[in-house]
């Protein structure tokens, strides 16, 4: 089965796994030959307004502006650009393309790899998104993109089936509330890499995504160990 995953990892734990020396770009078309990378982010202050829906499958991610040193004024007074002035895409122009693609000739669609922003340096990975859709929408004050993103059934180099509760995922503000209640390691035994969130008492048994008090950092080995023992 394949859920949305919650992986914690460093930036530099992050920027090893995609071979790079820095990731800061959010939006990177194909950085991988085999996907793309967005980083997004639920936090209160983020610059973009990215969400996961209610299903918890899909994800809504907002486009990105033209580079603040394009412009003597603020870009996000500007609509969100398809093409820089060169006429070559942008990022949004390139997953735009890639949507189309899709739509319009029933491909398989492109593959994304999602993280989070949890804290500043420290990231969850949200697993491989399939990209379905877009659209264009006005927020008021600019045309905006938004790019629909459904959890894939190709998970790295496998595919399964997708059986997922929404109520399973764990809301941001519980990880942000555990991970500095357990100070951002493992309550076991205090390891700082490869960290997960771990229901307590598991969600198939009942217990809740929605409390802190539920939800604790476990790294690997506890976290196989816990799973070794339900039964």
């Amino acid at each position: 089965m394949t859920k949305i995953q919650d992986d914690i990892l460093s930036y530099r734990e992050m920027c090893d796994a995609e071979n790079v020396q820095t990731l800061q770009r959010g939006m990177n078309f194909r950085m991988n030959p085999s996907y793309s990378v967005i980083l997004m982010s639920q936090r209160t202050n983020a610059s973009y307004q990215d969400k996961i829906h209610e299903d918890g499958v899909t994800i809504e991610y907002e486009g990105h502006d033209v580079l603040k040193k394009a412009y003597d004024h603020n870009p996000k007074n500007e609509d969100q650009p398809e093409k820089l002035p060169t006429g070559r895409p942008t990022q949004n122009g390139r997953f735009i393309n890639a949507a189309k693609e899709y739509k319009e000739n029933k491909n398989i669609p492109g593959l994304v790899k999602v993280y989070e922003k949890v804290f500043p340096g420290v990231w969850s990975l949200k697993g491989y998104f399939d990209l379905i859709d877009y659209k264009q929408v006005h927020d008021g004050r600019r045309n905006v993109y938004r790019f629909i993103l459904k959890l894939s059934a190709r998970q790295g180099n496998k595919t399964e089936s997708i059986i997922i509760e929404h109520t399973r995922l764990i809301p941001s503000e519980v990880k942000r509330e555990v991970w500095k209640r357990d100070q951002g390691k493992c309550v076991i035994c205090g390891e700082t890499k490869n960290l997960h969130f771990d229901h307590e008492l598991p969600f198939s048994r009942g217990g809740t995504s929605l409390s802190a008090k539920n939800v604790r950092l476990l790294c690997i080995k506890h976290n196989l160990q816990k799973s070794d023992k339900i039964e």
